[in-house]
């Protein structure tokens, strides 16, 4: 698995002219290529009279799903550059569409690459990217009369609880990095007089 990657912050659409050409870049995060589908199909409803709605998605940390449309435009000045603008700037699970309303001055070749690529880029400067981190998810358990403070000292140690669950013991989820698996024991131990259990879980992301 990647270490991390970067996502778009949120949605938005970024507008540019180039020519008398309008470009609309859309984006959006995308957990799945079905949610990448999905808002493909829904911006090409919002601008079914567009000239072109071309679109590039990546999803999977590691990339391992990345496709592109031209959408009319001459093979691989569209899609493709927009595809190598997210993967240039480590983007995954992201969508991007840019539709273009013609103003009547053709581009060529060159000049569309830039612009659609270029849309992308800009888009991504203007809404904002965050990184995303790998950990492994853990679960702390221990008796309610300690719970409250140890999740007050989590937190001050800049821990993330994530979930806590309440029944014979209360069940804290953190997460942390693989790197800090070891420390992390150590001070449960003396922060609980060796009271808590601790249990490793899979791996996810979580903001950097």
């Amino acid at each position: 698995m990647q270490d991390e990657y970067r996502t778009v912050a949120r949605a938005g659409v970024h507008e540019t002219e180039i020519n008398r050409s309008r470009f609309l870049c859309a984006l959006a995060p995308a957990a799945t290529e079905r949610e990448a589908q999905d808002f493909v199909a829904a911006v090409r409803r919002e601008h079914a009279d567009a000239t072109h709605n071309c679109w590039a998605y990546v999803v999977g940390a590691d990339a391992s799903t990345q496709k592109a449309s031209d959408d009319g435009e001459p093979g691989g000045t569209a899609g493709v550059p927009m595809l190598q603008m997210l993967l240039r700037r480590d983007m995954r699970y992201v969508v991007a569409v840019v539709t273009r309303y013609y103003g009547g001055v053709k581009l060529g070749a060159g000049g569309l690459i830039r612009a659609y690529g270029g849309a992308v880029g800009e888009a991504l400067d203007t809404l904002g990217t965050i990184t995303r981190r790998r950990f492994r998810l853990a679960t702390v358990t221990v008796g309610h009369q300690r719970a409250g403070r140890l999740q007050n000292d989590l937190r001050a140690t800049g821990r993330e609880v994530r979930d806590v669950r309440y029944g014979e013991e209360v069940a804290i989820e953190i997460g942390l990095p693989d790197a800090d698996v070891p420390a992390f024991r150590a001070w449960l131990a003396d922060a609980t007089a060796g009271t808590a259990g601790f249990e490793l879980g899979g791996e996810a992301y979580g903001d950097a």
